[in-house]
């Protein structure tokens, strides 16, 4: 039985919404997430990746508008990155708000406005953001298709997305860059 766009965005939600972990293809590696806004979820998420809790997760919206409701101070700089990238970019702001305590391992934050129609659509209809980490143990290489995903993290997560296993892109991770104070940036990333 195939499975439809739509069925396969309201199952993920569902899950979402249940606090569950998910598996899913984003707009550059399959990533591990979940509700960004639930503690607990987030504490599954470190648990799947064996990922220490010092390392902060990057956090999915699907709108750039969204940005003011989990950021403390968007700099207008940030807008004119997004909107003339040409890749994947993650930016990491000095302070976020309404998350998760967990997501971040200090004040800031690293969001990425999703440029995936699927991502997208799961994120306007839960309504709030997701994490986003690669879908592989930490420490070991990110996995560039479905097929090189492990087992142990196929098997850790409570969904897996059921749909863009097939698709043969050439993924690569977002670049991140930080933005300072004084309306510079710099690279983490490329």
């Amino acid at each position: 039985m195939t499975i439809t766009f739509e069925e396969e965005v309201e199952r993920t939600v569902s899950f979402l919404k249940a606090g569950k972990t998910i598996l899913y293809p984003t707009d550059t590696i399959w990533g591990v997430g979940c509700d960004a806004t639930n503690s607990k979820a987030c504490d599954k998420v470190f648990v799947v990746k064996r990922r220490p809790a010092s390392k902060s997760l990057i956090i999915l919206v699907d709108t750039a508008d969204r940005l003011a409701d989990y950021v403390v101070n968007v700099p207008a700089i940030a807008y004119d990155l997004i909107k003339a990238a040409k890749n994947p970019l993650s930016i990491i702001y000095a302070e976020g708000k309404n998350l998760a305590r967990n997501v971040s391992a200090d004040k800031s934050i690293c969001i990425r406005v999703v440029n995936h129609d699927f991502c997208k659509e799961v994120i306007r209809r839960l309504g709030k953001p997701i994490t986003s980490t690669s879908a592989n143990l930490s420490t070991q290489p990110s996995p560039l298709t479905y097929n090189d995903i492990s087992s142990e993290i196929k098997q850790g997560v409570d969904y897996t997305v059921q749909l863009y296993h097939d698709v043969l892109a050439k993924p690569k991770s977002s670049t991140i860059i930080k933005l300072n104070e004084d309306n510079t940036f710099e690279i983490v990333r490329s």
